[in-house]
This record gives structure tokens, sequence and C-alpha cells, in this order.
């Protein structure tokens, strides 16, 4: 199957790469396809004439978003209708991931695909707008909302990844302050692309919440890399009002993937497990 990939040398997308290996993929950078521009986006698919499109490309700087809110509506929104009708136009299915901030975190219980989402914070607001411009072009699309997403391309990038900064406060020796009043589910981009490349093997469509089983609070999270790692830093506890973050963050973005559940593919790993493949995985790689 021929598939094209957006974003292919960013966290998720290098594990995209390595689940979808037995297929045909087509790896364009960004310089060659902006997904701003409606008339290259177009061309490129026409030409290329994908089976798949798999759209990994976001404006993910949360605390960013709140102070760039025309950037972040034009990558997270705009553009996802203009890759939709693109997609749309040669037939091709679309595959495109959200994010479990879309909603408030007032349940206190997992949320499910058709619970009304409610974004607190400027990102969230931008990638939902980008799931409705989606679903109102486009029928043959996979939106996956997922959370608190972690991997190995990750250590490597400009951002890092949450589980990377820990590991190098712990190095040097910082006293490290992590909020614990916000509950997710951490997500390793090999779950995530591995759950992704068995879902376009299917013909099921639609909104799919696709993270790791269980849940915790950031600062447990922490303290799981850091028993898993044997290492004891200055780990305490703080709140989100403490942290003073510029974005509001739900106190509770856990995501029920019932619609996975429902197909009998909800064969992702608790995220201990996914974490300690990671970690286990970080241990043999070079410079690690």
């Amino acid at each position: 199957m021929k598939i094209l990939l957006i974003g292919a040398s960013g966290q998720l997308g290098t594990d995209l790469v390595k689940a979808l290996s037995r297929h045909q993929l087509l790896t364009p950078p960004h310089r060659s396809l902006d997904l701003v521009q409606t008339d290259r986006v177009r061309q490129v698919l026409q030409s290329e004439q994908p089976r798949v499109v798999i759209n990994t490309a976001a404006f993910h700087r949360v605390d960013d978003c709140e102070s760039e809110v025309s950037t972040a509506f034009q990558v997270n929104g705009e553009a996802v209708r203009n890759l939709a009708l693109a997609a749309r136009d040669i037939e091709a299915v679309l595959v495109h991931y959200s994010t479990d901030y879309v909603f408030d975190g007032v349940a206190g219980r997992p949320y499910r695909e058709d619970d009304l989402p409610r974004p607190l914070n400027v990102y969230g607001a931008s990638k939902l707008a980008g799931e409705h411009l989606l679903e109102s072009v486009w029928e043959k699309h996979v939106l996956i909302r997922t959370c608190g997403l972690y991997g190995r391309a990750g250590s490597r990038g400009k951002g890092g990844n949450f589980v990377e900064t820990m590991i190098r406060k712990a190095a040097g020796n910082e006293s490290i302050r992590v909020v614990d009043d916000q509950r997710l589910t951490p997500t390793s981009t090999r779950e995530l692309a591995r759950a992704t490349a068995a879902l376009i093997e299917t013909s099921h469509y639609g909104l799919f919440h696709v993270t790791s089983k269980g849940n915790c609070t950031w600062y447990e999270f922490a303290g799981e890399i850091f028993r898993l790692l044997g290492l004891k830093p200055d780990l305490t506890p703080t709140t989100s009002d403490a942290f003073a973050a510029a974005a509001r963050r739900p106190a509770y973005s856990v995501l029920a993937n019932h619609h996975l559940e429902d197909l009998g593919m909800d064969d992702l790993k608790h995220w201990r497990d996914a974490l300690r493949e990671y970690l286990s995985d970080r241990i043999q790689r070079p410079g690690a």
C-alpha cells in the first residue's frame, strides 16, 4: 500500500516509519510540503496518488499557542482542512492526530469518543477546530486522539520528551518539581504507531481514542521513571497553580479506547510496561 507520511522525522513519525516498513512509504520533508499552502498540498497528492495520507504535523507547543493564536489555528485547523480536501480529491484515507486537551478534565473518569469536548486552552481549541474541519470535509478519515506522548526521536529533538527531561535533571543533580494534580495516560509513540498501522489495515473510519492502559499524574510518571532506572533524585510534587504555566491544563484527561475495544483492537500495553520497554531500548542506544 502506498502511504504518504507527513512529519516522518518527528517523534511519532519516526516510529511510524518503522511500523509501516512493509508498505511503500513516501516521506516528503516540510520544505517540500507546507500544509498551509493549499495548491502545493493538492499538487503533491495528485502527483503521488497515495492510498493513505498520515498527518503528524502540528503546532503543539501548548504554552506558546496562548500567544500565537493565529499560528495555532492556521496549522492545527486550516491546514488540516487543506489536507482533507486534497485527500478527498484522490479518495485517499486521511489519518490525523488530535489530543486529550480537547477536554476540560472535570468528568473524573476516562473520556470516551462520544463525550462532549470543552478545551481549556488555545492548543486544545485549535486541535478541536482541526477535528471539526476534517469531519466536515472528508468521511474517509481516521481521527486519533492520544495523550502524553514520548518516543525515541523526542530524546534527540529540540524539546526532548518528558522522560529524557527527567533523566537529564536527575543526572544534573537538580531539584525536580513535577505537577501532581494532572492525571493522564503516558503513551509511547511506538505503541501509538503500532496501533495506527493496525487501524489502516482495516476499513474502519471515524474517531478513535488510542492510549496506553492505566493512568497516573505527571509526578507519579516521574517517580516510575526513576524507580525503573534505580535513581533517587530530589523529586517533589507541586501544583498546576504553583507551576504557573501560560496555558491551563485539564486536571483529568485520561482517555478510554472505547471504539478500539468495540473492534477487539485495544491491545496497547499498560503505560508502565511501555515505559519499561522504552528505557530498556534506551540503555542499548549509543550515547544513552
